[in-house]
């Protein structure tokens, strides 16, 4: 039987969720799937600094498992600038500690909804035919690739939109 996958502790939400080539029309391009664990991982490396035992111990991880996500993560970057492919952040198996509970996907009590597609269903977790959805006064509205429904603002009400499953 395989060991479950620890839950890393991610401390960021990044503003913009998707990125692609210029010039390239969705529909022609390739896509690299970075989860929100290993944006942290390159986070907390490159830009806090930070070496990968205090990093490690921030994510509530061992350093090794630090370090194979990091690499991880650099080789997905690498592979989307090196052959021209779009980067999507999302899913991975992450908590976000003291928040509001709405998470980067606005899902659950601050926690990650699995890695990729594989604990996601594919509408949700691709984009395509989605639904966000006010949950005050339930307006609904086709979700944007790229924008998170947690950032939309309803046109009815001025309420948080949250995605529909």
């Amino acid at each position: 039987m395989v060991r479950p996958r620890k839950i890393r502790s991610v401390d960021f939400e990044p503003e913009v969720t998707y990125f692609k080539p210029q010039a390239v029309p969705l529909s022609q391009i390739e896509e690299v799937e970075l989860t929100f664990d290993e944006l942290e991982t390159l986070r907390l490396s490159h830009l806090k600094r930070l070496g990968q035992t205090d990093a490690a111990t921030m994510m509530g991880v061992h350093q090794s498992t630090f370090q194979r996500t990091l690499a991880r993560a650099r080789e997905k970057i690498t592979d989307a600038l090196v052959n021209g492919k779009a980067i999507k952040i999302q899913g991975g198996d992450y908590k976000m500690p003291n928040r509001d509970g709405t998470g980067p996907m606005g899902q659950g009590v601050g926690l990650g909804q699995g890695r990729g597609r594989g604990r996601m269903n594919d509408s949700f977790s691709t984009g395509l035919g989605s639904i966000c959805r006010c949950p005050k006064c339930g307006y609904e509205q086709p979700h944007i690739r790229g924008q998170p429904c947690n950032r939309i603002r309803c046109p009815e009400c001025n309420g948080l939109m949250t995605r529909k499953e």
